[in-house]
């Protein structure tokens, strides 16, 4: 269990640094203009449909102030959520020592 969380922490920083590096290179494009990617644009580059219908589902099922939060979460950089998921779970299940 510990080295699949490992993994998955590991996983989820190379993403972070991935996203971070592309925002990087987006704002150097855009001659200095900082451009950022919410994990909604992230989300939207693999299946736009999915977003708009999660979106749909959100406001019609859920409470006004959850599905606000909830598409609030959506605005934050990508980069963001899985480098701060990464480096929680990497601090969770890091080094296991067993007691002899």
């Amino acid at each position: 269990m510990y080295v699949l969380m490992r993994i998955v922490s590991l996983v989820l920083v190379v993403v972070a640094l991935m996203l971070l590096g592309a925002d990087a290179v987006s704002s150097l494009e855009h001659h200095g203009e900082i451009a950022v990617r919410s994990i909604e644009t992230v989300w939207g580059m693999f299946d736009p449909a999915s977003v708009a219908a999660f979106k749909g589902w959100t406001n019609g099922s859920l409470p006004g102030f959850l599905a606000g939060a909830i598409l609030s979460l959506l605005s934050i950089p990508g980069w963001a959520l899985s480098g701060v998921l990464g480096v929680t779970l990497a601090f969770i299940f890091g080094r296991h020592h067993e007691e002899a």
